[in-house]
């Protein structure tokens, strides 16, 4: 009898002993289940998130030398890795050799980016008696007046609807898929827009008045 019971207990320690139950799912189960996009899609992206975010943004700041584009560059990678569900294949195992790869591609465009308004800040102080070149030094600086009183108009948002906004907004992300991302209702998503929307408007009008 007291042999039987010790059995026993040795039978539900090892049980209940951390760390024993089935594997953790691969990377490669996780990559189609989001692409399936049922139910279990936004587990398995937080899960792949959690898994290589770390990895990612170190990558990132090998590759920029910059805290907050690797903060950026980490964003735009998993949020390409959710838009391009059921599209983009794996082609191992692990979803790091996919990351770093797109992370790689925003990092050289943003690097192209940055190159070419250099070089279009260093048109524009030119002067010039040509007419056209005058409207394109108008154009250009108009534009990029406006995009920085917009970048910080949604800085100054409560942060729930500036998340909304960089994604449906700036990001082009659809509020379904802004939804499902958050893990809110899609029509919670609507509702912030339209009063990031609302609060946009009185703040780029504020600083256009000032």
């Amino acid at each position: 009898m007291t042999e039987a019971s010790t059995e026993s207990i040795e039978v539900l320690a090892l049980d209940d002993a951390p760390g024993v139950g089935p594997p953790p799912e691969s990377d490669a189960e996780l990559w189609r289940a989001i692409a399936a996009d049922g139910p279990e899609a936004h587990a398995a992206f937080t899960e792949l998130f959690q898994r290589h975010a770390e990895a990612v943004w170190n990558y990132a700041y090998r590759l920029t030398a910059s805290w907050a584009q690797a903060d950026d560059l980490l964003s735009t990678a998993f949020l390409n890795a959710w838009r391009t569900r059921g599209r983009a294949v794996l082609t191992r195992d692990s979803a790091r050799p996919w990351l770093f790869t797109v992370t790689a591609r925003l990092a050289r465009d943003e690097r192209r980016t940055g190159a070419r308004l250099a070089a279009l800040r260093q048109r524009l102080s030119r002067t010039t008696p040509e007419r056209d070149h005058a409207d394109v030094v108008a154009d250009g600086d108009f534009a990029e007046r406006r995009l920085r009183r917009v970048v910080q108009a949604v800085d100054r948002l409560p942060r729930s609807e500036r998340e909304i906004v960089r994604l449906c907004l700036l990001g082009e992300v659809s509020t379904a898929d802004a939804a499902r991302l958050i893990g809110i209702a899609e029509a919670s998503v609507r509702a912030r827009m339209s009063r990031a929307r609302a609060r946009l408007r009185v703040l780029i009008k504020e600083d256009s008045d000032d």
